[in-house]
């Protein structure tokens, strides 16, 4: 399918029909994201064939409202045009989003009105096919002085060899609070990108919680750009490795802001013959006095035969400012292993049981306890189908 007849398919506007245009042209001459101590430029990671995917999520209630993409740019052109791939994310950062916006087929759009609280957490689940390609959008704008919480799960379904670009744009306004929570289980074949990003007003809150489970290759950016004074953004992550999986992560947080606040806390275990980067990346930019950068980078390895980096990055344009790090990377303590045993309970359980324990920091951190809950389960299943947990092996 060329693209003209793909954009024809979702009846778009000519504003994004040409967006996608300008972007097919930049996808051979942008390069990759950046990302130390990791090489995926060998990955495919884009989609050989295009189809068009509705997102069946239309509500329009006096609290919100949440729809397909495609709909929302005919409903609401104006907001979509202003934020889409353009203030928060721009199509031409890099090959990948570049390749995003050309051939984007499904998203969510989602907008809290003004001076709007929503006391129960908006909800998405989205399934990936394995046989189509997945080129998922989520556009979140919250008007100035609105608080809610979203939660996005995504799955795949079947086992067929694809590829997933999928994007997340969170437009906070002044004084907004956002609490975005996601499960992230992307099927053993398939090779993901996933970029999620933050643009942070005046005194506006965003709490990213991510739980990395995907079972196939993975790069991912987690960015939050704080550009208000005032503005504040924690974010955490946990991942889990396994089989012949290699991840890459970059989190950043960039203070633009004066007295801004950005908080990182990063939590990995690598199984089996699998590799985990974390790059945890504080960046604090001239004139943003007051500001604080914080970050955590921990990662355990199950396996001798794994590989794992925990790389913190500071960089300090300012003088008046408070930033840290902490990074590790190291195997299960033998000590509390010793002593679960000594208790009678066997090895396998006793390392699940450490592993809990190490991740433990960052899952009682995250706000909403359905997700905390479900990550729970989601790391339980996969220590289970890790093929070997053993520090000797």
């Amino acid at each position: 399918m060329t693209l003209e007849k793909f954009a024809m398919t979702t009846d778009e506007p000519t504003w994004f029909t040409q967006k996608r245009q300008a972007s097919f042209e930049l996808i051979d001459k942008l390069p990759l994201p950046k990302m130390q101590r990791f090489n995926f430029s060998s990955w495919q990671l884009a989609p050989s064939t295009e189809a068009i995917i509705k997102t069946n999520v239309p509500t329009i209630c006096d609290d919100y409202i949440l729809m397909d993409i495609f709909d929302a740019m005919t409903a609401y052109p104006e907001m979509i045009q202003k934020y889409f791939m353009n203030k928060v994310i721009k199509s031409d950062e890099n090959k990948l989003t570049a390749y995003h916006t050309a051939y984007m087929n499904q998203g969510i759009f989602l907008y809290v009105p003004e001076n709007t609280v929503v006391q129960k957490p908006i909800e998405i689940e989205l399934k990936q096919n394995s046989n189509q390609p997945f080129v998922s959008h989520i556009l979140i704008v919250a008007g100035e002085n609105s608080k809610f919480s979203f939660i996005q799960r995504t799955r795949t379904e079947g086992d067929a060899k694809s590829v997933a670009n999928c994007v997340v744009e969170v437009m906070a306004m002044p004084n907004s609070e956002v609490r975005y929570a996601a499960v992230d289980e992307m099927g053993e074949n398939v090779t993901s990108y996933l970029s999620r990003r933050a643009y942070v007003d005046q005194n506006a809150y965003v709490d990213w919680s991510i739980g990395l489970m995907n079972s196939g290759d993975t790069v991912a950016d987690f960015d939050t750009d704080l550009f208000g004074e005032g503005a504040h953004s924690e974010i955490k992550v946990v991942d889990i490795t396994s089989g012949q999986q290699q991840e890459g992560v970059n989190t950043r947080v960039t203070n633009y802001g004066k007295h801004s606040i950005g908080n990182i806390n990063q939590r990995g275990v690598i199984m089996d013959r699998s590799r985990l980067i974390f790059n945890g990346i504080g960046h604090i930019i001239k004139g943003a006095s007051g500001a604080n950068a914080e970050q955590q980078n921990r990662v355990m390895m199950m396996s001798s035969k794994a590989h794992g980096d925990a790389n913190p990055i500071l960089l300090i344009d300012e003088n008046d400012v408070l930033a840290g790090h902490a990074a590790s990377v190291g195997q299960v303590d033998q000590r509390q292993l010793y002593y679960l045993m000594s208790r009678g309970i066997d090895k396998k359980t006793a390392q699940r049981m450490v592993i809990r324990g190490f991740l433990g920091d960052v899952l009682v951190s995250i706000p909403s306890k359905a997700i905390r809950e479900e990550l729970v389960q989601t790391i339980e299943r996969k220590l289970a189908d890790g093929q070997t947990i053993a520090t000797n092996s």
